[in-house]
């Protein structure tokens, strides 16, 4: 390294103070030359100054002046080594920064400073450093001769195979690892050294004795070395492993290459085959894909576990193989394939797992035993396989069967990252076959449709505790068109409803889904049950009119809903009353709060679209506690023939008589009695056990018609807020109380109440004798008056009109949760 002194002797050659300065102007005319330039160069200020800089330099260094002056201009300078012509022709190697000389209001300039670098290490390096730097290198190096004969290598190469660098000496690549493909190396070889281009990242694939029995890839670069006359004298070539990078990118393909080829059609087979044809041979030597029989028919999957007892059935859906010579034993395309139970492939169809084993038993029984129980299964050793991995084919969380791989010739055993491989392809068929599966399945379609149109979860409210159970006839047929909801109405009620399309399939999904959504928009009018029903028989009716559909044609439990029946249940929590209507459906069951069961004797209207007699209602207190069970007449009509038979209402009211820890337990327990496993029609049931708002809940006042008793409405709903703690809605609740009861006093007739009711929200209702509904206004800024439903519209989270016997009720609630307004 030489001493300190040397070291900064040498460092201080590159500092601007021992640098010769040279002005150049813009187009490289020197215009100022100093005496530090002439003790360098040795020449005199005379004889450079008005000439151009590159005539100083080299041939080969004058002709990138053009280069280095635009990089100047575009980076503002530039540092770097040239070589410079002496006086007297001796080359000097120079280390040279530009910078811009430019004076404000002045002429272009370049100021050059140059140094001598002859003495400078780092630059004119000794063979003995090069030599370092090369042994040393973690990349593999070597020079071959003319004859492609090693003469140097590097420690690094050995780690590629060949051994020592001193038993390469004078031997050929084939020589030094017989293993290689030495011909394709060697070609490269002698391209370079006939046409002196190099050759830059040159990918070789092969099998080598350092990587038994696995496919290694290297990068390789190769050089031309020419003597000083530029005859070739041999190559330097580099070498880097790049195995890794290389099975990554084969599975990147081989992902891609599945992308594009499974999945091409809707047909399941089909697509089972396009997977075993992706994966042989680039993958597997052998595949085989078994699916289990119902989904191959396009069917739904059995419910519970499979039957492990003996053998597990599955029908071989695709298979591929390197060779045709696999012995009879293998089951074909099409057959049953039967695994013995405990085998790897049950155990990974039942777990949903994947399954590996690098190395199988040779003496080990092959898994599958084919259709025929008493058939010979072969050995492994026989099949010539010897490793394995077994993944499940799942979609969407269900196990539609198993894609097998073997290994037979290849001789590298399946590793973790294959699994990992043949996870991810067998996961993309799998969601082909399950598209194509669901393809085949129009009337699983039927019931994904019914099952989306039923309420997923019934609103939260406090009039009643619910819970409801349906129960389809058939998974795969017979759908039909039963539905059950609850919805919430104004003043703490409820509506419950249970209703029934005939028919099956989509249609009658699709008409049951028309004719909830109607029950909905009617429920929301506040009409008494009774109303509701003669609207919806009429907008039945109506429909099927226009669609020429009457109730004695083939059409009528299609589409448009002829014959359907449904019960319309109104509960009010404050005091209890229920009131219900039916149109050709059957009566509720109560359960009295001491477990009695009594039938709700409930006139039967005619069905939807039937025509017939108005519809009735009846009213019925109902005490705290008591259960109303709505059903659909499957509930009852699961006899042999599909009918309700006399003992049909006594096995109802013993199952509702039991007594269960939870309303959600008896409603399952009172189908799980009643319906069998495979019912003969849908069944819905409704659950409601009642609820009543406690005294302190609830707050009313009859008011006489005078409009002084306005401000004293307003005092006593503030009192009674401030009893509930809910002083913050003071001001709204002022406000709608002055403008209900003012319109009141003014447009109607006694009597004339105030009520609130503190439910899940702040309930302000007003009752007058008349049965005129008000209307919303948009007054004019001129105008004096009719801002009052406006403003309550604006300052409530709802507001409505409901009428009642004998007269009507004007509402309004105020959320309990939300910021008042």
């Amino acid at each position: 390294m030489g001493t300190y002194e040397e070291q900064r002797v040498a460092r201080q050659r590159f500092d601007v103070a021992d640098a010769a300065p040279v002005l150049l102007d813009a187009q490289g005319v020197v215009t100022s030359w100093t005496r530090d330039a002439q003790r360098l160069l040795a020449y005199a200020p005379g004889e450079v100054v008005g000439t151009r800089v590159a005539g100083l330099l080299s041939a080969e260094d004058a002709a990138r002046v053009p280069e280095l002056a635009e990089r100047c201009r575009r980076d503002g300078g530039w540092a770097g080594l040239l070589t410079a012509r002496r006086k007297d022709g001796r080359p000097v190697r120079v280390m040279v920064r530009v910078t811009s000389a430019l004076e404000p209001g002045g002429p272009a300039q370049w100021l050059v400073l140059l140094s001598e670098m002859a003495e400078a290490p780092g630059w004119d390096m000794s063979r003995t450093v090069l030599e370092q730097m090369v042994a040393g290198s973690p990349v593999g190096i070597a020079i071959v001769d003319a004859s492609l004969r090693f003469v140097w290598s590097n420690a690094a190469l050995e780690e590629f195979g060949g051994g020592p660098a001193r038993h390469r000496l004078g031997l050929r690549l084939a020589d030094v690892q017989p293993g290689v493909n030495a011909e394709a190396v060697e070609e490269q070889m002698r391209g370079v050294l006939e046409t002196g281009e190099p050759v830059v990242g040159y990918e070789h694939v092969d099998r080598l004795r350092s990587a038994p029995h696995r496919e290694t890839a290297h990068m390789l670069s190769f050089t031309r070395l020419e003597d000083d006359r530029g005859r070739p004298m041999g190559v330097y070539y580099t070498v880097v492993d790049i195995t890794d990078r290389h099975r990554a990118r084969q599975r990147l393909a081989l992902l891609d290459r599945a992308g594009e080829q499974i999945g091409r059609s809707l047909d399941i087979v089909r697509t089972a085959q396009e997977l075993a044809d992706v994966v042989v041979p680039a993958f597997a030597d052998s595949v085989a894909v078994d699916l289990l029989e119902p989904v191959l028919r396009g069917a739904e999957l059995p419910a519970g576990p499979l039957s492990t007892t003996d053998r597990v059935l599955l029908r071989r859906a695709g298979h591929q193989t390197v060779h045709d010579d696999v012995p009879e034993t293998v089951v074909r395309v099409g057959d049953v394939a039967g695994y013995r139970a405990g085998s790897p492939p049950v155990l990974s169809l039942t777990t949903g797992r994947p399954w590996r084993e690098p190395h199988l038993d040779p003496r080990a029984k092959e898994w599958a035993t084919g259709g025929d129980p008493g058939g010979r299964a072969a050995t492994f050793l026989e099949l010539g396989l010897h490793s394995a991995m077994i993944v499940p084919v799942r979609a969407r969380g269900v196990t539609l069967g198993i894609t097998t791989f073997f290994r037979r010739h290849r001789q590298e055993p399946f590793d973790e990252d294959d699994l990992s491989l043949a996870e991810d392809l067998v996961s993309r068929a799998a969601v082909c076959v399950d598209n194509a599966r669901r393809y085949t399945r129009e009337r699983e379609a039927a019931l994904v449709l019914q099952r989306s149109l039923l309420p997923h979860r019934l609103p939260d409210q406090d009039a009643v505790e619910v819970a409801a159970e349906y129960r389809p006839a058939d998974e795969l047929t017979g759908l039909g068109g039963d539905w059950y909801d609850l919805v919430p109405l104004s003043g703490a009620r409820v509506a419950l409803v249970v209703g029934e399309v005939p028919g099956h399939g989509i249609d009658a999904a699709a008409a049951m889904g028309r004719l909830r959504t109607a029950v909905r928009t009617l429920a929301a009018l506040d009409l008494p049950p009774e109303e509701v029903l003669a609207h919806l028989d009429d907008l039945v009716a109506t429909a099927a009119r226009e669609e020429g559909v009457g109730p004695d044609t083939a059409a009528a439990d299609s589409t448009q809903a002829v014959g359907s029946g449904c019960l319309y249940v109104v509960y009010d929590p404050v005091d209890g009353q229920c009131t219900m209507a039916a149109a050709g459906h059957p009566a509720p069951a109560v359960v009295l709060p001491d477990g009695t069961v009594t039938f709700v004797d409930l006139p039967q209207g005619s069905a939807l679209g039937a025509g017939g007699l108005p519809f009735e209602s009846v009213e019925l207190a109902l005490a705290e506690g008591s259960t109303l069970a709505l059903h659909t007449d499957g509930l009852l009509a699961q006899g042999r023939h599909g009918a309700a038979d006399e003992g049909a209402r006594d096995r109802l009211r013993r199952a509702l008589e039991r007594p269960e820890p939870s309303l959600a337990v008896r409603c399952r327990t009172v189908v799980d009695a009643l319906v069998p496993a495979r019912p003969n029609d849908d069944v819905a049931l409704l659950m409601a056990r009642t609820r009543l708002l406690g005294a302190d809940q609830v707050a009313d006042w009859d008011l006489p018609a005078d409009p002084a008793v306005v401000a004293d409405a307003r005092k006593e709903a503030t009192r009674q807020l401030t009893e509930w703690h809910l002083e913050e809605l003071a001001f709204t609740t002022e406000l709608v109380v002055s403008e209900l009861v003012t319109n009141a006093i003014r447009h109607a007739t006694l009597p004339i109440r105030l009520r609130l009711i503190k439910d899940r929200s702040l309930i302000c209702e007003v009752f007058d004798g008349g049965a005129t509904a008000p209307h919303l206004r948009h007054p004019r800024t001129t105008d004096e008056g009719g801002r009052g439903l406006l403003l309550v519209s604006q300052f409530t989270q709802r507001w409505g009109t409901r009428f009642v016997p004998d007269g009507k009720i004007i509402w309004a609630e105020q959320s309990l949760t939300d910021p008042p307004v």
